[in-house]
């Protein structure tokens, strides 16, 4: 058996995204958080193949474009990573919606605007282009929120940490400067993400991670170490760990968790703006747009920029008497 996958390649401030245009799987369900569902369930072989060795990597991620299932939409989206099939993610929605314009396979029903299908519910984008190039996305995001805060938990090779836990597409454990993690300048990546993956399993040890609306978004693949920016024009930096990778864009789900917290602490109002720096030192400009509530917890509804840039076009087979039909993670 051999499948075919056409794509755009490309990034969204440094971070890989694979925009497949053909060969999306037939999905069944009355909504996209459904629809993922049945992702999974079927189709997480072609995840495997698209994102792993030998045809991605180890930092890959991407999204499956449908039509919209209504009027009420331009796009519908499946997002896939390394790490799994996601509700939201917001690096790949500015990549997507660059690539989808600036290669005319989305027509707006209004000029500058988009409004995006996704797991995680409706997604509003609002573009700007010079000619033909796509110059800036703006996602207007779902409604994020502060789920748990000053959690005391007990790191192996850092003792005693006090971590928040924030939803923004995905769950976030976030942790600040304090007494036993000074900044995230003090270590190097591969020690980040080990200590990051050892976090995430023992909050979820002692914590059940759940939207208070969607019992299907659950649990931590994600963890966010603050510290200081490398320029003086951000306000923070962040390295987010994504699986057992890290993220080399700000992260869009993740500055909005971000811009959740430091609303939820009074740090951040209605209007504020916040540059949120990646750990290679690209930016996204994290907004707060409104407020509202999910479910008994107060949230906010985040506004992300960013620039994404088509790299390459890119047709890929999966054949099965390929030794790795389904690619390999090391």
């Amino acid at each position: 058996m051999k499948s075919t996958f056409e794509c755009v390649d490309g990034h969204t401030a440094g971070m890989p995204v694979r925009m497949i245009v053909s060969g999306a799987p037939r999905l069944e369900g009355a909504n996209q958080s459904e629809r993922r569902q049945h992702f999974m369930q079927e189709f997480d072989w072609m995840r495997r193949a698209l994102m792993f060795e030998p045809r991605g990597h180890s930092a890959m991620s991407g999204t499956f474009i449908y039509p919209p299932s209504s009027d009420a939409f331009d796009l519908g989206i499946i997002f896939i990573e390394t790490s799994g099939c996601l509700p939201m993610c917001g690096h790949a929605s500015i990549g997507t919606t660059t690539f989808a314009i600036e290669r005319g396979l989305v027509e707006p029903k209004i000029e500058g605007r988009l409004r995006l299908e996704t797991p995680a519910g409706p997604v509003n984008v609002e573009y700007e282009r010079d000619g033909d190039k796509v110059t800036s996305v703006k996602l207007i995001n779902i409604p994020s929120f502060l789920l748990l805060q000053d959690l005391e938990i007990e790191s192996s090779e850092l003792g005693l940490l006090k971590v928040d836990v924030a939803y923004g597409g995905n769950f976030y454990p976030i942790i600040e400067p304090q007494d036993n993690f000074k900044d995230l300048a003090d270590f190097d990546a591969s020690t980040l993400i080990r200590m990051g993956v050892a976090l995430r399993e023992k909050i979820e040890e002692h914590h059940e991670i759940v939207h208070p609306l969607d019992s299907s978004i659950r649990g931590l693949r994600h963890c966010m170490w603050t510290g200081a920016p490398l320029s003086s024009t951000s306000d923070g930096r962040a390295c987010v760990i994504a699986g057992d990778m890290i993220d080399r864009s700000p992260c869009g789900t993740g500055t909005s968790a971000r811009l959740a917290q430091r609303a939820a602490k009074g740090l951040l109002a209605e209007g504020d703006s916040f540059v949120h720096e990646s750990f290679i030192g690209s930016t996204f400009t994290g907004t707060i747009e409104g407020r509202e509530s999910v479910g008994h917890l107060p949230a906010i509804i985040p506004g992300v920029r960013g620039a994404a840039h088509i790299t390459g076009l890119n047709t890929i087979f999966v054949d099965s008497n390929d030794p790795f039909p389904e690619g390999f993670s090391l």
